[in-house]
């Protein structure tokens, strides 16, 4: 950033928060005024640091991390996990102060605060403290519920990740929604994201640790509370809307479906990543997309994982509605005084006519599927057409494994009819599986490496 960066930025601190020795140091004062920058040497390999001189260092910056990080939240500039978000997105930190203070223990950061705190001759806050005494961990919120009238509004609060899916997420959204579910007072739920996206996923990580660590049984046991999170959507007896004006992958694709209603924009944009990645869709993607815009079409979003813009998207019936920015809240208010919808399961795209719609069910028809599997392209498509040549390189870039379980869940919820709970019984029986694939560990270990995966068919 530079040193007249830095010497604005600690007089302000000094200014904002009545404490003088955060104010500039006169050797930075005088980089300045010289037009210099820091003359930092090389390090040799035995270091230039003893390990004393390390353990200060590391104890002051620490401290004076968490000591202002309690200095804000007790001035009610914003919460911990505001924080926490700004250190992540603005300074790029893989934690924030309070999740550092978790990790390093809370004592030990309580610790580190005071002496910082005393050192710099300013009282620290008792929220350190206090936290220190309980001897339990900062816990974070990341469901954020607003009521206006009989709208509540529930705000999955995590744009650091997109508002990816994680165990925490999870468990605050089913409580939220037990308590909405009970309250007589509300008539209907909206379900947003918080930042650009909707939901983008669950934590991908979480399941490459799990597998790693030959947990699988615990990706079963979130995925199972995740499907009853959603069957809290799903039978609730309020109206339900997501609002997926944004981004909205895998997972939190799944979550969306599982509402009455979906309203999207021109930046709605759909995808089932899953088979590219080595894995299904498990929390109901295989099973409600097929219901929703029928099993050709589902086989286009789900087995190639084909981008949906909002226009695809809302002519399959993935978006039931697709209005300008302007007229959210209007289409909100509206759906409000509709209720909940006579049909939700149609079976069959909103506009058939749709070249996408028309394409899938040509190319992924029942008849089609057998040579697709097995990587051919079938009689009476041209292998050079854009389109057909797209939809095969998906396929063969997609793992094996992943894509036959899919294509079978798919099938199942065509044999499995209006009864949705034993199609997604289906889906979730078969996770232990799929997750303890080879493939499965490539494709997610790939994904969060940033390469391209190489499937075994294993």
């Amino acid at each position: 950033t530079g040193p007249p960066i830095a010497l604005h930025a600690t007089d302000y601190l000094a200014e904002q928060l009545n404490t003088p020795r955060y104010t500039g140091a006169q050797n930075l004062r005088d980089m300045v005024e010289a037009g210099d920058m820091w003359g930092i040497g090389d390090i040799d390999d035995e270091g230039n640091c003893s390990e004393e001189a390390e353990k200060i260092i590391a104890q002051r910056l620490l401290g004076q991390v968490f000591a202002v990080s309690a200095q804000i939240v007790a001035e009610e500039i914003c919460s911990m996990e505001d924080v926490d978000r700004g250190a992540k997105v603005g300074l790029r930190w893989a934690r924030g102060p309070f999740e550092l203070a978790n990790k390093l223990g809370i004592e030990s950061a309580c610790s580190m605060a005071s002496q910082y705190a005393e050192l710099a001759g300013f009282t620290l806050p008792d929220l350190m403290a206090s936290q220190a005494e309980s001897g339990k961990p900062f816990e974070f919120s990341y469901i954020d519920v607003t009521t206006d009238g009989s709208i509540a509004t529930v705000q999955i609060n995590r744009p650091e990740a997109m508002n990816a899916l994680n165990e925490t997420v999870v468990s605050q959204l089913g409580d939220a929604l037990d308590i909405l579910n009970a309250d007589n007072s509300i008539s209907t739920i909206v379900l947003e994201g918080a930042g650009k996206a909707f939901v983008a996923g669950a934590d991908v990580k979480f399941f490459v640790d799990k597998i790693r660590a030959d947990k699988i049984q615990d990706i079963y046991d979130f995925t199972a509370f995740g499907h009853q999170v959603l069957d809290k959507l799903e039978n609730s007896p309020k109206t339900t809307i997501a609002m997926t004006t944004g981004l909205a992958l895998g997972g939190g694709l799944e979550l969306a479906l599982s509402c009455d209603y979906r309203i999207g924009t021109r930046r709605t944009q759909f995808r089932f990543p899953e088979t590219s990645i080595g894995i299904y869709p498990g929390l109901g993607g295989s099973q409600r997309t097929p219901r929703i815009c029928g099993v050709e079409s589902a086989r286009w979003a789900i087995l190639a994982g084909n981008f949906m813009d909002h226009n695809s998207a809302f002519a399959l019936g993935l978006l039931t509605h697709l209005v300008e920015p302007s007229e959210v809240d209007v289409t909100v208010n509206s759906l409000v005084e509709t209720g909940k919808p006579a049909v939700k399961y149609a079976g069959k795209p909103a506009d058939s006519e749709h070249p996408v719609a028309v394409f899938a069910s040509q190319f992924f028809s029942d008849e089609n599927m057998d040579i697709l599997l097995s990587g051919g392209v079938p009689e009476g498509f041209d292998a050079e057409d854009r389109n057909v040549s797209r939809q095969v390189k998906s396929l063969r870039f997609a793992a094996p494994i992943a894509v036959k379980m899919a294509a079978d869940l798919l099938n199942d919820a065509v044999n499995t009819g209006d009864d949705l709970q034993a199609g997604l019984a289906l889906e979730l029986e078969r996770l232990e599986t799929i997750f303890a694939t080879a493939d499965a560990h490539e494709g997610l270990s790939a994904l969060i490496e940033g390469r391209r995966p190489q499937y075994s068919n294993s």
